[in-house]
């Protein structure tokens, strides 16, 4: 997401380069090409004008330090402002209650349905929380299948009502179930509708006022950008929700919807959303995506992911076998699986400052590891254990076995072998140094 905006930002800021200090007219012509900029990501003209009248007021008070070029002086403020722009802070979701009741809606399309069963997966999965899906969309024919499908792979209950047609009294009976069973919270996903239908507005609001949610999330797709806005707008004038989540952010190169949202209607951008996979659920973190959008990359969000994902006593244990040359092929291979459930492997290298803008046009198929993890599947238990002894004829068994070629699984196995040096000379490093350390 946000890769033209990144790149106009970054053209922007070169008008810049090479002066000595920043000046009314150099300015005024940096904040109109980042007006240009913003327009383009489809931000609203009211909404860039109001942004680069405040950058531009910034910039010329600010007081430029010589150690300071004139262009990190914008990049700083231009983050800063972007920052607070979009909700400066994390907003969390109120799920307190007994149980705590969170009311999905939005849009036809928005991806309601699937949003829901990836806040109930993070609920349960970082916060511990026993949750209950509420099936209330009764009017989309394969919408309460659907639910059930996808509630069936988190290992979430959903409640549904068989013929019932009135959503109000399927999410009250939902709400009473889930209260007299001990779930901490009720997640209703309702049907999608248009804000022009006044029936189903109606409806929405009905639905609303009579199970006083603790949290109301409105769903919008990112990539309809300034009617997202729109949207929003009218669905805040009758609901007066707490929070917005954009769902699709990997297929939106724009952004202006982030970027706008907060802006118009008042209401922070809980959540982003992107692909299939319902672990593809973030916290939105304004600063973060400042930095990712500045192309200052979001290392605090890998981080993170990786902490989720690599249990401390397992790192402990593979740090002892990689000091005593132990690293093996299935070692390797359940790296790979950590790594992967961390997320699509291009979104992943875009928290890297500078390389989302490297792989920009290069494609990262979500299977890239897919060859590797068929070539160590076929090897014998030993043969992972101990990769010396994968000789030429077992070599080609692996690799019709795998369904690759004899280049691929030399490859792999080269690879592995570098791999295997390379990250045993960098912990006898970092253990030689500590006990260096000691002896001080």
């Amino acid at each position: 997401m946000f890769e033209n905006l990144s790149e106009r930002l970054e053209r922007s800021f070169k008008i810049l380069k090479g002066e000595g200090k920043i000046t009314e007219i150099n300015v005024a012509e940096t904040v109109k090409d980042i007006r240009k900029a913003l327009l383009d990501a489809d931000v609203s003209y009211k909404v860039a004008k109001d942004f680069t009248n405040r950058v531009k007021d910034k910039a010329i008070g600010a007081n430029v330090l010589t150690a300071v070029k004139p262009q990190q002086m914008m990049i700083k403020i231009m983050h800063d402002e972007l920052a607070e722009f979009m909700g400066s802070t994390a907003q969390d979701i109120n799920v307190k209650g007994n149980p705590g009741v969170v009311l999905v809606a939005g849009l036809n399309g928005s991806g309601k349905t699937t949003f829901s069963a990836k806040l109930a997966l993070y609920l349960k999965s970082k916060r511990g929380m026993k949750v209950m899906l509420a099936a209330c969309d009764t009017f989309r024919p394969a919408a309460i299948e659907q639910l059930k499908v996808l509630g069936e792979s988190i290992q979430v209950p959903v409640y549904t009502e068989e013929g019932e047609k009135d959503p109000v009294k399927i999410a009250k009976d939902s709400i009473a179930k889930a209260k007299a069973e001990g779930y901490s919270v009720v997640i209703i996903d309702t049907a999608g509708r248009l804000a022009v239908d006044q029936e189903l507005m109606d409806e929405i609001s009905a639905l609303h006022k009579a199970v006083q949610p603790t949290e109301t999330l409105f769903v919008v797709d990112a990539m309809t950008g300034q009617d997202a806005v729109e949207t929003a707008k009218a669905f805040n004038d009758r609901l007066d929700f707490d929070g917005v989540v954009l769902t699709k952010m990997d297929g939106d190169t724009r952004g202006g919807a982030a970027l706008s949202i907060k802006a118009v209607v008042g209401k922070p951008i809980k959540f982003v959303s992107s692909g299939e996979k319902l672990e593809a659920l973030d916290v939105f973190h304004p600063e973060r995506i400042a930095d990712r959008i500045l192309g200052m990359g979001d290392v605090v969000s890998l981080v993170e992911k990786a902490q989720e994902q690599f249990d401390e006593k397992e790192a402990r244990e593979l740090k002892k076998k990689l000091a005593k040359d132990q690293f093996t092929l299935w070692d390797f291979y359940n790296q790979i699986q950590q790594v992967k459930k961390m997320g699509n492997i291009k979104d992943l290298a875009g928290m890297l400052p500078g390389v989302g803008k490297a792989l920009k046009d290069v494609d990262i198929p979500d299977d890239a590891f897919k060859a590797t993890e068929a070539i160590i599947l076929s090897m014998t238990p030993y043969e992972r254990e101990h990769p010396e002894v994968i000789n030429g004829s077992r070599r080609k068994r692996i690799a019709d076995g795998s369904g690759t070629s004899l280049p691929e699984v030399n490859k792999l196995l080269k690879q592995f072998e570098g791999t295997r040096k390379m990250m045993k000379g960098a912990v006898t490093g970092t253990l030689m140094q500590q006990m260096k350390g000691f002896r001080r």
